[in-house]
């Protein structure tokens, strides 16, 4: 351990930055960026080496994000990831860059979806949406699907969050459920993950 006087790296600045970042509670991360803005006194260093704890905070709290153009908003998270580290929302089928700090979508463009997997995708999207519309007061869904060697896979998740700083807490709901199956029927077995955190 180094003794107090000795400097602490950069490297490990941006380590502990991005480490109270990843951490920040729901409703939470502006207060918790700009507490760590003062603290580091670098924005360079801030932006440009903690900028994958932005990306890996919103992907992991599936971010609601709202595309100019459609009715619905969609989830950031890694499911929707592109390799080109754009996004895409498999509902109005576009891909979207989206900026971390802002929180904001841009430079919409067409996506197609696979072609295997989209009909069983949408039909689990839409039952996925009655019942998110149902039981989540404020909730949003987004439902993924891929085929690989004539395996379905589809993932839905599901973010409802409550906000009231004003009153001393803020709280949120992510599930995550996944399922893989042949298209010609047989047994499956749907394993999800859910989440709930309040602060």
């Amino acid at each position: 351990m180094a003794d107090y006087d000795e400097p602490i790296s950069d490297a490990e600045k941006v380590r502990i930055a991005s480490d109270f970042i990843k951490h920040a509670p729901p409703g939470e991360f502006n207060e918790v960026f700009n507490d760590v803005r003062i603290l580091l006194s670098n924005d360079n260093l801030l932006k440009e080496e903690a900028a994958s704890a932005f990306s890996d905070y919103n992907k992991d709290q599936f971010t609601p994000v709202k595309l100019e153009g459609t009715d619905e908003q969609v989830l950031v998270t890694k499911h929707g990831e592109l390799p080109d580290g754009r996004f895409h929302d498999p509902r109005s089928k576009k891909a979207f860059h989206y900026d971390h700090l802002r929180k904001e979508a841009s430079n919409l463009a067409d996506h197609d979806p696979n072609p295997t997997a989209e009909p069983w995708r949408s039909a689990i999207e839409e039952s996925v949406t009655a019942y998110v519309r149902d039981h989540y007061p404020h909730g949003v869904c987004t439902v993924y699907g891929s085929s690989s060697g004539g395996t379905i896979n589809i993932t839905a998740c599901i973010e409802d969050h409550q906000f009231q700083p004003q009153n001393f807490w803020n709280g949120r709901w992510r599930s995550e459920w996944s399922v893989s199956f042949q298209p010609s029927g047989g047994n499956v077995e749907v394993t999800g993950i859910l989440k709930a955190q309040v602060h």
